[in-house]
């Protein structure tokens, strides 16, 4: 049974995209000052990092929540 979230921004996006659209907005090096963990700071990659992220709760939820917190900052109007 599937339910619509249209207002979720996280539905239908793998932790994958999201971590994907946090380094191509943010850059290796500040996405490890926003979520200070290793994985991020210490010779990152997409691959190591999913592999934390995906056993370590805190830490997707951190991200997840940058993620959101990024999509609301580009849809606001400039100015």
């Amino acid at each position: 049974m599937t339910t619509e979230q249209p207002k979720n921004p996280l539905h239908g996006i793998t932790l994958e995209q999201i971590l994907n659209e946090l380094v191509a907005h943010y850059g290796w090096e500040e996405l490890g000052r926003e979520i200070e963990i290793r994985c991020f700071t210490h010779d990152p990659s997409v691959a190591s990092s999913l592999k934390f992220l995906r056993r370590t709760p805190w830490a997707r939820e951190r991200v997840e929540s940058l993620y959101v917190y990024m999509l609301r900052r580009k849809a606001k109007p400039a100015g």
